[in-house]
């Protein structure tokens, strides 16, 4: 099993910017890609960046140039961390950390999610 948490959260006003952690724990060794995914009120799940164990990093069209997605899982730190810049109010949602041992599109194991509120 592994276990996600995330830390980080809170309320910022647009064009401010908030970094998000997501610690892992566990059977850390099966985890071969991580992400961040959010969902805002009355929509769907959907996936904001990703990385795997090769330093890889996709990025939703909406974030690119915004947000950066990073990893840190030497010397037993095992962080994935997420920096969100020029922050917008429709990026408000819950985000949640999610890691996969196939594909990030195939999520094995969730975290709880954290808040994510941005006022215009």
């Amino acid at each position: 099993q592994v276990q996600l948490v995330e830390s980080g959260g809170g309320a910022v006003q647009a064009g401010g910017s908030l970094r998000l952690s997501c610690a892992a724990s566990g059977s850390i060794f099966r985890i071969n890609h991580m992400g961040w995914y959010r969902q805002a009120l009355g929509k769907e799940r959907e996936l904001v960046a990703a990385i795997d164990n090769g330093d890889n990093t996709y990025y939703a069209d909406s974030v690119k140039g915004r947000f950066t997605i990073s990893r840190d899982f030497a010397n037993a730190k095992n962080t994935l961390g997420l920096f969100m810049n020029s922050l917008k109010p429709e990026d408000t949602a819950m985000y949640i950390c999610a890691a996969s041992r196939t594909g990030i599109g195939r999520v094995d194991y969730w975290g709880q999610g954290t808040q994510v509120t941005v006022s215009s």
